[in-house]
């Protein structure tokens, strides 16, 4: 365990207090035992390093350890040195009784009024042995070995760049990296110019309702969509309205409708994979979208979370590739290509746009990570996370037939779906008579974290559909996880 100089305050009850100084230390430290700064078994400071912290003679330190050995607070070790006593008094000490317990622990609640939190918002944060949940990558196929090499490479090479402040819009050499990656992969003709980097796509959704809403701004979601992204856009003000989704992605049609009856200044849509069904904006939707939002000024805020994950058919361009308006903010992640523990995402905008993204990162974050920037940079520019993903997407191919079969054998008769051309997730309907709540209850009693839709809603209501993971799971985990399934299956109505 690392060694810090134990800090003591003496003088807590104010210039007023006369006790002997030895009295005065037992005193704090029989009062830090009781506040729970020190706990059963933990070692005490020697005495001359306490001394010495102090500005006090060894002995007096050694007269305030006799007391409170005295009084049941601390017991000795022979060659060892002082510990907080396994048993301690079932009273505070004689001489210490009138005295109220010391400030500096850690309140057990706010000494004043909390604004309200809207509760769709609050975070999933069950922590169960195992998910069905969409979304997570496999973080055991990160190329751990080739990262590492590339930090101490990055080290080596300038260690004091990334050990120093660095842009809020990210090192040059990531951003040219991910400008190359998008103009050959997606279509987007960006340069370093025209990409910010952020911890993630979230990161990037809340710069942008930071940066380009005002409260009271009405901002368009879809019905069935991403509360992480709605929670940032309702911290900037805005009004959130739901629009419809189907099988062909959002209702593009009813969005036009509302701009005619409600001044809309953003819209936020995830087309490539809608999260949650999975489903792919339709091309004639596509184009619409993008002319509604020239014709009307909007700004369309494309999430485009898992871009890389596309199994079947011609690469599907994200909207940013055709807008020639200005109109698309968008928005990506290496989080999902690499693991969630590697906050890195990017935006891509007009200039104009990105210097306000980086003006308000300044203040909540500074900047990002540069030592993990700059290796990432070297694994882009050398292939190797080309190669990775290459070898997760055929991989994530092979779990989702592997889920899909699972899933139509052992529950047929109780869940439907389309086999996704693209993502991380089966979105698949329930029978009649199956209470998909209480099916997800009994899962979660059995260690199963099963999402259902009723999460993604954006009325909170119950609908009967499922989203099941597959990407993080080998052959053997999905069988179990299907396992668990149908022993949590609860019994249908009649």
């Amino acid at each position: 365990m690392a060694r810090w100089t134990f800090a003591l305050d003496l003088d807590a009850a104010g210039p007023g207090d006369a006790a002997p100084v030895f009295v005065r230390i037992a005193r704090a430290l029989a009062d830090d035992i009781r506040r729970g700064r020190l706990r059963a078994g933990d070692e005490l400071p020697g005495s001359r390093t306490l001394a010495t912290s102090l500005g006090v003679h060894r002995n007096t330190v050694l007269a305030a350890y006799r007391e409170l050995l005295a009084e049941g607070w601390i017991e000795s070790a022979p060659a060892r040195g002082m510990f907080v006593s396994s048993r301690l008094p079932d009273v505070v000490p004689r001489r210490f009784s009138a005295r109220a317990p010391r400030p500096g622990a850690v309140a057990s609640r706010a000494g004043y009024d909390l604004p309200a939190l809207a509760e769709r918002d609050l975070p999933q944060a069950e922590e169960l042995p195992m998910t069905l949940g969409g979304g997570v990558p496999d973080v055991r196929l990160v190329p751990a070995g080739e990262l590492s090499r590339a930090i101490r490479r990055v080290l080596r090479r300038k260690a004091e760049t990334v050990l120093s402040y660095g842009p809020p819009e990210g090192p040059r050499e990531l951003r040219r990296a991910l400008a190359a990656m998008l103009a050959t992969t997606r279509g987007v003709a960006a340069t370093e110019a025209d990409v910010l980097v952020t911890r993630g796509s979230q990161m990037g959704i809340d710069l942008a309702a930071r940066s380009l809403l005002a409260p009271g701004d009405v901002v368009a979601v879809e019905a069935l969509g991403y509360r992480p992204a709605w929670a940032a856009l309702r911290a900037a003000g805005a009004t959130l309205v739901p629009v419809s989704v189907d099988q062909n992605g959002v209702d593009v049609e009813a969005l036009e409708r509302l701009t005619t009856t409600t001044r809309v200044r953003a819209v936020y849509v995830t087309p490539h994979h809608q999260f949650p069904t999975t489903v792919t904006l339709a091309p004639e939707r596509r184009l619409r979208l993008l002319e509604v939002a020239a014709e009307r000024r909007l700004v369309v805020l494309e999430d485009d979370y898992d871009h890389e994950f596309h199994y079947e058919g011609r690469p599907v361009l994200p909207l940013a590739s055709a807008d020639v308006h200005g109109v698309v903010v968008y928005v990506g992640t290496l989080s999902k290509v690499l693991a969630p523990g590697m906050r890195i995402g990017f935006v891509v905008a007009p200039p104009p746009v990105l210097e306000r993204f980086a003006s308000a990162r300044r203040f909540v974050d500074r900047q990002g990570d540069q030592l993990l920037e700059h290796a990432v940079a070297d694994l882009l520019d050398e292939g190797e996370i080309g190669r990775h993903i290459r070898r997760a997407r055929r991989l994530y191919a092979s779990r989702r037939a592997t889920l899909s079969d699972l899933l139509t054998r052992e529950l047929g008769d109780v869940l439907s779906f389309r086999l996704p051309s693209g993502g991380t997730a089966i979105w698949a309907r329930v029978a009649a008579g199956v209470n998909v709540d209480a099916w997800a209850s009994r899962a979660a009693e059995l260690g199963l974290l099963l999402q259902v839709a009723r999460r993604f809603a954006f009325d909170g209501k119950s609908r009967p559909f499922v989203r099941l993971g597959f990407a993080q799971h080998e052959p053997r985990e999905a069988r179990e996880a299907v396992r668990r399934l149908v022993q949590a299956l609860p019994p249908r109505a009649p």
